[in-house]
């Protein structure tokens, strides 16, 4: 393995040295099946990944209806948590839709 830098600023020198070991690692994680990162959202954060307000967020950490983590007074979120806590909120669906019944099929008729 060759790693070529042409860097003189030490920050940056470091910044590039902990890339390439990033680089280095990720494959190695894959394949042991750890994920590569798991953030950590904010409030405001994790409202604009739901498409809702950070207001409805308080809300629901209030009521303890989302998974979240206290640091000191404020609730933190692991995207994979809130990810796993969305699926169990699905609802399957009851009919499938078919191009010649129930109302698809009525306005695609009349025509």
């Amino acid at each position: 393995m060759k790693a070529e830098l042409h860097i003189t600023d030490t920050d940056d020198l470091v910044r590039a040295i902990a890339a390439q070991v990033v680089s280095e690692i990720k494959p190695f994680m894959a394949k042991l099946g750890m994920p590569d990162e798991d953030p950590i959202f904010s409030v405001k954060e994790v409202a604009k990944y739901l498409g809702v307000s950070s207001q409805w967020v308080y809300q629901r950490t209030c009521q303890k209806e989302i998974p979240f983590i206290k640091v000191g007074k404020f609730p933190r979120f692991k995207k994979s948590e809130i990810d796993h806590w969305l699926n169990t909120l699905k609802v399957p669906a009851i009919h499938r839709l078919s191009s010649g019944s129930g109302i698809i099929g009525r306005i695609r008729t009349r025509r």
